[in-house]
C-alpha cells in the first residue's frame, strides 16, 4: 500500500509518502527543493553517481513511520545538503525547513 499525505511543519506544508512492502517500511519526505528518507536511501549514490544533479537530501536510520522520521537524527546527508547548512545529528524536521 501507498500513502500520500501532506504534512504541516511551522506552517509550511511537505509531504510524506509511506510504502508498505512485507517486511519494511519506505518513508519519504519532500519538499520542492528535496527531500529525506529512511535508511534505503543511499546517500553515497547520489554523492558519486548523480553528483551533477547536487540531490539536496538525507537519511535516518531506523524510522518506521512519517513521525519517526521527522524526529530522527539525521545519519547522512548529500554534499549538496551539508552547502545548504543540513548535517548529520539534525532532526528531520530541521532539515525540511531548511529545504522549504
Amino acid at each position: 500500500m501507498v500513502t500520500l499525505l501532506p504534512v504541516q511543519i511551522e506552517g509550511h506544508t511537505v509531504m510524506a509518502v509511506e510504502v508498505k512492502l512485507p517486511k519494511t517500511n519506505l518513508v519519504a519526505l519532500y519538499t520542492d527543493r528535496g527531500y529525506i528518507m529512511c535508511g534505503a536511501l543511499d546517500v553515497g549514490l547520489l554523492n558519486e553517481k548523480l553528483a551533477e544533479r547536487g540531490i539536496l537530501a538525507g537519511r535516518a536510520v531506523g524510522v518506521r513511520s512519517v513521525s519517526d522520521l521527522l524526529e530522527a537524527p539525521l545519519e547522512s546527508v548529500t554534499i549538496e545538503a551539508e552547502k545548504q547548512g543540513i548535517h548529520a545529528g539534525m532532526k528531520g524536521r530541521d532539515a525540511l525547513l531548511r529545504m522549504i
